[in-house]
C-alpha cells in the first residue's frame, strides 16, 4: 500500500443522520439507507464512514459525537425527515465551516435556513437502479468538496463572510470545578460500570470464582488505545481530574507517557490511583 493510499484508508466521514426509526417510514429504513446508499458512497469517494453507534465509548457519548464532527475529515449529513438531532450537529458542523456534504430524500420539503446550500437529493424507495446512479453522485460531490480545500461553500458561516469558531487548545478549570466534575465522572463511570456487565466476566477456577476487568489500557488501532474506556490517540490532550497533564507520548501495557508543556516526560502506571482520572475532556 502507497504513502497516498494508507492515507485515504485512515480519511474519516462522519455520518450525520437519523438514528432510530423515524414517523412516516418503515422501522429500519435508516439503516437500509446508511448500508446500501451512504456506505458504499462513502467508501468510493476514499472515507471510512462512521456513525454515532459506531461510538463504543458510553459514559460521554454526546461529547465524542461532537469530536467527530469537528474532528472528522469529511461530514455527510442525511437531512430526511427534518431531524432535530440531525439540525443540530449539522450546526455545529457549520459553525466551523468543515467540509460537509448535504443529502436528503425527495419526500423531505426543503429546510429554508440552508437552502442557500448544495445538497443530493435520493429516492427513498431505494430502488436498485436508482441507488447505483445515486452513489456515483454522492461520492463524487465527497470527493470534489474534498479536493477543493476550502473553496467550496460548506455553510452559512462562509456565506456571510463570518469568521468560523476555533477549537482551544486547553481548557483550565477552578480547583471547584475539578473537584465537582471529577465526582460527577467518577460517579458516571461507577454506573455505567454497573449498567455495563459485559465489561466483567466470571469464570470459575477450581471451584473459586474469579472476577476479571477489562483492562484501563488498550490497543485498538494504529496510534489509538483505549484508556479509561476512552478513545485517545498519540498526540492528543490529557487531562488528570479536570487539569491538563500534557500530550500523549507513548503507550505501554502498564502504564501511559504524558510529554508536559516544559518538554519533560512523565508516566503515569495503571495502578497509580492518579491514572483513574485520565480523560481526554477536563473533567
Amino acid at each position: 500500500m502507497t504513502k497516498k493510499e494508507k492515507e485515504e484508508s485512515e480519511r474519516t466521514c462522519f455520518i450525520i443522520m437519523p438514528i432510530a426509526d423515524m414517523e412516516d417510514y418503515e422501522a429500519g429504513h435508516f439503516n437500509r439507507v446508511y448500508t446500501h446508499l451512504i456506505k458504499p458512497a462513502c467508501i468510493k469517494a476514499g472515507f471510512n464512514p462512521i456513525r454515532a453507534d459506531d461510538v463504543v465509548s458510553s459514559n460521554y457519548i454526546v461529547i465524542d459525537i461532537l469530536s467527530k464532527i469537528v474532528e472528522s475529515e469529511m461530514v455527510l449529513c442525511d437531512l430526511s425527515g427534518r431531524n432535530p438531532n440531525v439540525l443540530y450537529e449539522l450546526g455545529v458542523r457549520q459553525a466551523f465551516n468543515l467540509p460537509t456534504v448535504l443529502i436528503k430524500d425527495i419526500k423531505t420539503n426543503k429546510i429554508f435556513d440552508i437552502q442557500g446550500l448544495r445538497y443530493i437529493e435520493y429516492n427513498q424507495a431505494l430502488r436498485i437502479d436508482s441507488v447505483e446512479k445515486q452513489i456515483e453522485v454522492i461520492a463524487k460531490s465527497m470527493v470534489d468538496t474534498a479536493e477543493s480545500k476550502g473553496k467550496d461553500v460548506n455553510s452559512l458561516i462562509q456565506l456571510l463572510g463570518v469568521k468560523p469558531a476555533t477549537i482551544p487548545q486547553n481548557v483550565e478549570l477552578s480547583n471547584e470545578a475539578s473537584v465537582l466534575l471529577s465526582a460527577i465522572k467518577d460517579l458516571s463511570g461507577r454506573i455505567g460500570a454497573l449498567e455495563q456487565q459485559d465489561n466483567l466476566s466470571l469464570t470459575s477456577k477450581n471451584a473459586n470464582l474469579i472476577l476479571r476487568r477489562k483492562p484501563r489500557i488498550e490497543k485498538i488501532g494504529d496510534d489509538q488505545f483505549s484508556i479509561n474506556g476512552e478513545t485517545v490517540a498519540i498526540g492528543d490532550t490529557l487531562y488528570i481530574r479536570g487539569k491538563s497533564a500534557g500530550q500523549l507520548a507513548d503507550v505501554q501495557p502498564d502504564k501511559v507517557f504524558i510529554k508536559q508543556k516544559d518538554g519533560a516526560v512523565i508516566s503515569v502506571s495503571s495502578s497509580d490511583n492518579n491514572f483513574k482520572g485520565i480523560s481526554r475532556i477536563p473533567f
